[in-house]
């Protein structure tokens, strides 16, 4: 057993774990604390700026027949105002002049990039779909970029916005909008539209490889259901399907699996190693190798951030 040092009580250790005790605040006694001193600005008494006459500042500064300093900030502040505008606009329309013609076949555009989605597309992913096939394979790359800023998006939203249960539940006794009134009109129809709703927005996701659609129009679709469904019914009925908990897993899950499928992809192509999932017959549901699973992880993501801006802004939790 160590023993203890003669001197502990004034070691920097003891002084910091006292501190972080709340036992001691080491500049207690050693601040000089000055008394306020009374100011004069512009005929308004005040003490300090956090204590200063709204209302009568306001009025002088608005007072544009006597303050000409602040008439002349206002005709400035319009007339730069405008100039930047008329900038913008002149260079977007320089920009707009230097874009190549449409259609040109000796355009910039026009080269064995975009021969090569064309031709070889079907071939190299297996989707029918050519869009999914640029975005989920070929640009694999930034729309996994994509579906991270959309979960720190949401990640940022919830740290800034979110309120413990306790404290909504307080708000809630009083402040009725959290809640929707009964409306049996509003709930019938959303008994029946939810289900198609949601069903649509999975078989958008699902058929994404074999047709106009995917994971980011069909998670806002999903999105879409539940901010319906909230709506109709209230955060209580919600909860019993899709909480927190749920929440959580889905959006972290997604992203993880996501991730791993991104990595296997990028370690595969850097080494020049061959892919050993297979493509499956284009036109099958189950084809286009791991573009239906990315699918579906984008799906997810993209309907919890929906929600979660949605649940988060009105509520402060879902």
């Amino acid at each position: 057993m160590s023993r203890i040092r003669d001197d502990y009580e004034n070691s920097l250790w003891h002084r910091l774990v006292r501190w972080v005790n709340g036992e001691m605040d080491p500049f207690a006694g050693k601040m000089e604390m000055k008394p306020l001193r009374e100011t004069e600005y512009t005929g308004v008494s005040v003490y300090n700026p956090d204590r200063l006459d709204r209302e009568k500042i306001a009025h002088y500064l608005e007072d544009t027949k006597k303050n000409k300093e602040m008439r002349a900030f206002r005709l400035l502040y319009s007339l730069t105002s405008v100039a930047l505008c008329l900038l913008l606009i002149a260079v977007l329309l320089l920009a707009v002049s230097w874009l190549p013609v449409l259609g040109d076949p000796n355009g910039p555009n026009n080269n064995e990039v975009s021969v090569r989605y064309i031709e070889k597309g079907m071939e190299e992913s297996g989707a029918v779909n050519m869009v999914t096939n640029m975005i989920l394979s070929y640009r694999g790359f930034d729309t996994f970029g994509e579906t991270c800023v959309l979960f720190i998006a949401a990640t940022c939203v919830i740290v800034l916005l979110r309120k413990s249960e306790e404290k909504i539940e307080k708000e809630s006794e009083t402040d009725w909008k959290y809640e929707p009134q009964p409306d049996a009109i509003l709930q019938k129809m959303t008994q029946v539209l939810a289900p198609v709703i949601f069903l649509y927005g999975f078989y958008i996701i699902l058929n994404g490889h074999l047709s106009p659609g995917g994971g980011f129009s069909g998670g806002a679709v999903i999105g879409a259901g539940l901010i319906l469904y909230v709506t109709t019914f209230g955060f209580h009925k919600t909860q019993r399907f899709f909480n927190e908990k749920i929440y959580e897993l889905v959006k972290v899950g997604a992203l993880s699996l996501y991730s791993v499928t991104m990595i296997y992809y990028f370690y595969t192509g850097a080494n020049m190693i061959k892919n050993a999932i297979p493509l499956g017959t284009p036109g099958d549901i189950l084809s286009s190798g791991m573009i239906l699973p990315i699918n579906i992880f984008v799906g997810l993501e993209v309907a919890c951030t929906m929600y979660a801006f949605f649940a988060l802004f009105r509520r402060g939790g879902m």
